[in-house]
């Protein structure tokens, strides 16, 4: 009797299979902040992003708990989002807080100008402040890095989320917000 073609190929694909399946079970999982599945395919909860933020040489991580440990004064702003149409109320720091800490003038003169922010979140998008839009002796607008959003934690979109007021809309929101760069205009 002949051996069924199909046990030559089936059987060596699904021992590969088997083996992809345990040598990815035990890589280590890097936190992305995209939403990652579980060995019994269901939704895990998104990994948790830190901020960090980066002027001249020097960088910050922050985490909730070390944002919370820092004791930095609270900055509360009430903002309409035009996209889910409500009047929301975040906290958290404000940006020119954390750029102070780093070394970044927050009372800026002559060069200080060509200074502005690349904000970014964990799926990638970006945008730009100059350094006088986030600072409060140069501009009537709050810019803060929120951690809560009403009297709960952020959650859904990531621990952390850059808002503006003075914006007609929320375009320059950045939702799980990764990084602040601060960089030079050529």
């Amino acid at each position: 009797m002949r051996p069924r073609i199909w046990t030559w190929v089936w059987m060596p694909a699904i021992a590969i299979l088997a083996f992809s399946a345990t040598t990815s079970a035990q890589a280590p999982a890097q936190p992305t902040g995209e939403m990652k599945m579980d060995h019994a395919g269901g939704a895990k909860a998104p990994a948790v992003n830190p901020l960090t933020i980066t002027y001249g040489g020097k960088s910050e991580v922050w985490t909730v708990a070390s944002l919370a440990l820092a004791k930095f004064d609270r900055t509360a702003v009430d903002v309409f989002n035009s996209h889910e149409k409500t009047q929301q109320h975040y906290s958290g720091v404000a940006v020119a807080t954390l750029l102070a800490h780093i070394g970044v003038p927050i009372t800026p003169h002559g060069k200080d100008f060509r200074l502005y922010l690349v904000a970014e979140g964990a799926d990638g998008y970006q945008v730009v402040y100059s350094l006088g839009e986030v600072v409060p002796d140069l501009h009537d607008g709050t810019v803060i890095v929120a951690d809560t959003l009403g009297v709960d934690e952020l959650t859904g979109n990531g621990p952390f989320q850059l808002v503006a007021t003075g914006e007609k809309r929320p375009a320059r929101w950045v939702r799980n917000l990764v990084s602040i760069r601060v960089l030079t205009a050529q």
